[in-house]
């Protein structure tokens, strides 16, 4: 007899899934059924997956897209603004790459062309953040209509006060209205004086055939290259400190020796300089601060003003106990002048204006002559037909 059995039903178990298939084993049809939606999901999920990534990797492409469109139209924009303002004007930075690319070389050569382009003037527009706007112009009827035609209608400003204010002070280079005209007056007056140009004239080929003429000397028998800008410089700074505070810093002298008030003077007027280039609320934190190019400006005005105080302190002792005979050949400098004179109320200048007025006299006489003179000897030697023309 075939022995019977009963068939007992084992419960599903995910094992089963991987169970292979016996003739014994009966089939859930619930269990396909689960199989089939488990496979869909999966495949759905890794179709999703990959559109996700792919729309994902679409949109950075469309991102790069917008970019890349935007920075070529602001290039395109920025560099046709070159024909109307001479220099491509960029958001923000403004016209400062332009400026930066013109110092790399050769500085004077480019902004010549700028001005030539734009018939002698153009308006320089800074970065936003600075105050380095300003109107560039080499047109003699713009000059003549600022500083003679039309002189009053530009006054230096608050702005422009505060900015230089600390080295320059109240002299005549930092005044308006009736304090300008005062100095003016009295120093035009000076400087025509029959007196004052016999003087200075005097002081000059004293200084040319006693210091400069040995320095170069020495210079061509030592077969020594030199610096002729600052040999040139050291002459009008001896030059000029004469003139003003009737005293010699002895710039221009065998070995060339470092002067401190010389180089405080010029270490004052770079970190001034700077100032124009700076924001506002910058040079002034940094002032507040005592930091960086501030704290320079601060010790070399200190520098400054000490040597001019010892001037005017031992003027004014020689002037107390000179004699009749002594006060009608007294000097003719500036600071000598200014002293015999009174303010709008009868009192004697202060130090502190005298001071200023020399200083802002030193300024005007000192850089522009040794340049202008520099760049005649640069034309000289470029130009060698005229040099021999010369000679003969």
């Amino acid at each position: 007899m075939t022995p019977s059995y009963k068939h007992k039903e084992k419960p599903y178990h995910m094992d089963d899934c991987l169970t292979p298939y016996h003739p014994n084993t009966m089939i859930n049809p619930s269990i396909n059924y689960n199989l089939t939606s488990l496979s869909s999901s999966s495949s759905g999920a890794v179709a999703g997956y990959f559109i996700s990534r792919r729309l994902f990797f679409l949109k950075d492409i469309q991102i790069l897209e917008l970019l890349l469109a935007l920075v070529v139209f602001i290039a395109i924009h920025s560099l046709r603004q070159k024909k109307h303002c001479g220099l491509p004007v960029w958001p923000v930075l403004g016209m400062l790459p332009s400026l930066v690319s013109g110092i790399q070389c050769n500085m004077y050569e480019w902004i010549s062309d700028v001005l030539c382009d734009q018939n002698g003037t153009f308006r320089f527009k800074g970065p936003w953040f600075s105050s380095l706007n300003c109107v560039v112009t080499a047109d003699p009827r713009n000059l003549e209509h600022l500083l003679k035609t039309r002189f009053p209608n530009y006054p230096k400003g608050q702005y422009f006060r505060d900015t230089v204010g600390d080295l320059l002070g109240g002299g005549i280079f930092n005044a308006d209205d009736e304090k300008w005209q005062r100095q003016r007056k009295t120093a035009s007056i000076e400087f025509h004086s029959t007196k004052f140009r016999q003087s200075t004239t005097e002081s000059l080929l004293e200084l040319v055939h006693s210091r400069l003429l040995p320095v170069l000397e020495n210079a061509v028998n030592n077969s020594v290259s030199i610096d002729i800008q600052d040999i040139l410089l050291r002459l009008t700074f001896d030059n000029v400190c004469m003139i003003a505070f009737g005293a010699d810093p002895g710039c221009l002298r065998p070995g060339l020796p470092d002067i401190p008030f010389a180089r405080a003077f010029e270490d004052a007027t770079e970190a001034t300089v700077l100032r124009f280039v700076t924001p506002a609320c910058i040079w002034k934190a940094m002032r507040f601060l005592d930091l960086g190019s501030e704290k320079k400006l601060k010790r070399s005005i200190k520098d400054v003003d000490e040597f001019a105080e010892d001037v005017i302190r031992t003027r004014k002792k020689e002037l107390s106990i000179q004699s009749e005979d002594d006060k009608k050949k007294q000097r003719l400098d500036l600071l000598t002048v200014f002293m015999g004179l009174k303010d709008e109320n009868g009192k004697p200048f202060s130090d502190r204006f005298l001071r200023d007025i020399c200083v802002n006299f030193i300024l005007a006489g000192r850089d522009t002559s040794s340049v202008a003179m520099s760049w005649f000897f640069w034309l000289l030697d470029s130009h060698p037909a005229v040099e021999e023309k010369d000679s003969c």
